[in-house]
């Protein structure tokens, strides 16, 4: 049987996806690749939302197009957390995170370029959903690091407890489907 889940989201409805993390516990699977429409609108209704900033910061790679988006609209830049150095990038700084969306810690990688556009910027970290936050932990490192003010944290749907934080900012809540 194909599960899913119909919701509303920046006035667009989408059928998400079921997708078991184990035995008892399903999430929604919120794809904003390749869907330019849901994209532009949910960047739209989160800059109406989202404190003054200097830079958007995302970690690879689902929050891409949603960084990209509110850039473009807002004119200011973006940068990517990287999953891997890349032969580009010089004196990369790491840390490590651990997602509810993949099986093993992963060690997440900025070089000193990008490092350098956060230095002592307002900062918006930005991602499709906020789970329980451990990107944002990872990303939040990032930040510290490089002496930047974290202005605020933006997310389009907040799944499950995330949804009852009052330090993020996001569209819509998304439901945990315990089994």
């Amino acid at each position: 049987m194909n599960k899913s889940y119909k919701m509303t989201i920046a006035g667009i409805e989408r059928e998400l996806p079921l997708c078991a993390i184990n035995d008892k516990l399903d999430i929604a699977a919120f794809i904003m690749f390749s869907d330019v429409e849901i994209t532009v609108a949910c960047a739209t209704e989160l800059l109406k939302k989202v404190p003054d900033f200097d830079v958007i910061i995302t970690a690879e790679s689902k929050g891409i197009p949603l960084a990209y988006e509110m850039a473009r609209q807002s004119g200011k830049p973006y940068v990517v957390v990287r999953k891997s150095v890349k032969l580009y990038m010089k004196n990369s700084t790491k840390v490590t995170v651990k997602s509810i969306t993949t099986a093993e810690e992963q060690t997440m990688y900025l070089g000193e370029d990008d490092m350098a556009k956060l230095e002592g910027k307002r900062v918006l970290i930005v991602d499709d959903v906020i789970s329980t936050g451990e990107s944002l932990r990872s990303i939040e490192q990032f930040c510290k690091k490089a002496n930047a003010t974290i202005c605020g944290e933006a997310a389009v749907l907040a799944e499950g407890d995330a949804a009852d934080r009052d330090d993020i900012i996001f569209l819509e809540k998304l439901p945990l489907f315990f089994k």
